[in-house]
């Protein structure tokens, strides 16, 4: 069983910059941000493998940062040069079985509650 809890969130004006926590207990093989948006289906964001390997969507690349303290437990989410359509609740998931990172919101089995992000123009 693991429990996450993401904190972070906020509103920003476009062009500006938040960083997301998520403070887990357990354990797991990989870990996700992912997000969604009103009337979207939820989206893959960024991912992070057992064995630290990354992956991220496109339209978040080069601009996101996901990153994991495991001696403190926490996965982190840097999000800079945020644009609006980066608006929507973002979720922290941990999931079980391989240890490559994804973006299949399938492949995570735990869920936090999420944290709101909103960018203004």
């Amino acid at each position: 069983q693991v429990q996450l809890v993401e904190s972070g969130g906020g509103s920003v004006q476009a062009g500006g910059s938040l960083r997301l926590s998520c403070a887990y207990s357990g354990s797991s093989d990989r870990m996700g941000w992912l997000r969604q948006a009103p009337g979207k289906e939820r989206e893959g964001v960024a991912g992070i493998g057992y064995s630290g390997t990354t992956i991220y969507s496109d339209s978040v690349k080069g601009r996101f940062t996901i990153s994991q303290d495991s001696a403190k437990n926490t996965l982190f989410l840097m999000m800079t040069s945020l644009k609006p359509e980066d608006t929507g609740l973002y979720y922290c998931a941990a999931g079980v079985g391989g240890n490559s990172a994804t973006l299949w919101s399938s492949r995570y089995k735990y869920w936090g509650q999420g944290t709101q992000v909103t960018v203004s123009s």
